[in-house]
């Protein structure tokens, strides 16, 4: 947010720059979902709602879950909330106490860390490799739980990495997990649909149903339906901790946008013909953004799984470099120089890379390309 707020400043005093740090479609909105929330606009349906979601949505979410992921939800196992990071909030705030330890492996999405200590909790980073494709290697898991372990934070496909995590790794997961009754698990769903990845989407859920009492998934509407502005999440899993979950936002925020649920309602309802059409998109930027990072010496870039970021190592490069010293520099220096905004890795706990969002137009995308590997 900081550079992206930087970069505009930067915008509006006139100078050309790229923005690539925002995870937001650049699509807009399908049109039959704006249209839902025009009709609930005319129809009145501007009131509050039950604090954890209409019946319409939360039905359509239980036949969101049924239809898509094969898990079976009742009413009072669903709560709606304002985006899916008010539902990750809410989690964190019901189920860590102060002491309580959370297991988060690296890289990971910037805001998990900082609630987790702001719910008075210890984040535990899990370290990943890039050379290993950022597997989590299940003894290292099985070690760092302990008696105060609370929850385990899974994100997948992830934001930044853009890594999937396959059945076979979850298995393996859920089988050290198993051992643990005390642990939590947070499945954080919210790139589901944007998925390349051979196998068709599995969460922890799915492969690991034993586990299923001790599961929460969380995701929402705003990357797959291009409804980010809309902040429409979700949140599924044992009854007692979505009650929880409803007690605290009842006295918070209340209701999600009642409008904003007609239109979320209507984007799961129905099946969306331009989300294919989206995410092979995204695909092709991404096969072209990773060809290009692969040209310049000292960077290596992965193909990812999904989601529409690319997380490339600039390790090598920042060793080889006299002025620049970690990612930080890397970041402020493309800013100043190439005018393209990133975001530097170390604010996902992984130092030495960059985020670069690919939900942006082509031509911004070669363009950036091109002023990246001038300027370094």
């Amino acid at each position: 947010m900081a550079l992206t707020s930087k970069a505009n400043e930067m915008r509006q005093n006139g100078e050309d720059v790229i923005v690539l740090t925002v995870g937001e479609p650049d699509f807009d909105t399908p049109q039959y979902i704006k249209n839902a929330g025009k009709i609930a606009i005319d129809e009145g349906l501007t009131k509050y709602t039950p604090v954890d979601g209409t019946v319409l949505l939360k039905k359509a979410i239980i036949n969101k879950f049924k239809n898509e992921n094969n898990l079976d939800y009742s009413m009072d196992q669903i709560i709606v909330s304002a985006g899916c990071k008010q539902s990750i909030f809410n989690l964190l705030q019901v189920l860590v106490d102060k002491g309580d330890e959370v297991i988060i492996p690296q890289p990971y999405w910037v805001s998990y860390a900082d609630m987790v200590v702001y719910s008075g909790g210890k984040p535990v980073l899990l370290e990943t490799q890039y050379d290993k494709n950022f597997d989590i290697d299940p003894s290292q898991l099985e070690n760092l739980i302990n008696d105060k372990t609370k929850l385990f934070m899974l994100n997948s496909p992830n934001n930044p990495s853009g890594k999937y995590f396959d059945s076979k790794l979850l298995i393996e997961l859920g089988k050290v997990l198993e051992k643990h009754k005390q642990v939590f698990i947070s499945s954080d769903d919210i790139y589901e649909h944007i998925h390349w990845h051979k196998e068709k989407f599995q969460n922890m859920a799915n492969v690991c149903p034993s586990l299923n009492d001790r599961i929460i998934v969380l995701n929402g509407v705003s990357k797959a339906y291009s409804m980010t502005g809309w902040r429409i999440g979700y949140a599924a899993g044992n009854k007692e901790v979505i009650k929880k979950m409803k007690t605290l936002q009842s006295q918070s925020t209340s209701c999600a946008s009642s409008i904003s649920q007609a239109a979320a309602c209507a984007a799961l309802s129905s099946a969306c013909k331009e989300l294919p059409s989206m995410t092979a998109e995204y695909k092709k930027r991404h096969d072209y953004v990773v060809g290009q990072l692969n040209k310049i010496p000292g960077v290596t870039c992965k193909e990812t799984d999904g989601t529409f970021y690319v997380f490339p190592s600039f390790v090598e490069y920042i060793k080889n470099s006299k002025t620049i010293n970690n990612d930080s520099d890397l970041a402020l220096y493309l800013l100043n120089v190439a005018k393209v905004a990133t975001v530097p890795g170390s604010a996902f706990g992984t130092e030495g890379h960059i985020r670069i969002s690919i939900a942006i137009d082509t031509s911004s995308l070669e363009e950036a390309m091109k002023r990246i590997s001038d300027s370094l």
